[in-house]
């Protein structure tokens, strides 16, 4: 299986649990702020550090779902980003899926553009280093929501949370 191809089966997996939940819980997650959802990427993120640190896991959640979290939560703030905060579940499930694919596609159309740059360099990286980029990127999120939304010289908060997306299919691959 190529890298596209293995980069839609997962998200193909990811999609599946977040139409699931759409389906319990509705788009109940719409009312979470932009910080909200980046703390939400970070606990999932901090947890699979903590269990790699510590080698023991007392919740049984598996990793995987972490990482599958991430990729939801990702796309889930994305939308909010175009969407603006709400104050209300006011996303019906086709208009949320809609949504999730719009995004999926411009991560794996970017993933696609620095493969090809990098040489798919992601294929001998480890688990935890896909973790430890990962929160780099929450804790740049983070200054950057904490500055308004301003950067100097920086990409923008979208660029965090694809790449987020990105190392999270990566490291769900290589399991």
């Amino acid at each position: 299986m190529n890298t596209s191809q293995a980069y839609y089966a997962v998200i193909a997996e990811c999609r599946a649990l977040f139409e699931k939940k759409m389906r319990d819980y509705g788009s109940a997650w719409r009312i979470l702020r932009l910080p909200s959802m980046t703390d939400q990427i970070f606990i999932k993120a901090n947890r699979i550090r903590s269990i790699q640190a510590s080698g023991i896991q007392k919740v049984n959640e598996d990793i995987r779902g972490e990482f599958i979290a991430i990729v939801n939560y990702s796309i889930m703030a994305l939308v909010q980003l175009e969407l603006g905060d709400s104050d209300k579940a006011d996303l019906s499930l086709e208009k949320a899926l809609k949504y999730y694919d719009k995004y999926a596609k411009q991560a794996h159309d970017l993933m696609m553009n620095k493969n090809h740059d990098y040489g798919e360099a992601w294929r001998d990286m480890r688990q935890c280093s896909f973790v430890d980029i990962i929160l780099q990127k929450i804790l740049r999120i983070k200054q950057i929501e904490d500055n308004s939304g301003k950067t100097l010289v920086s990409e923008g908060i979208d660029a965090s949370y694809y790449d987020m997306i990105n190392y999270a299919v990566f490291a769900l691959i290589k399991m």
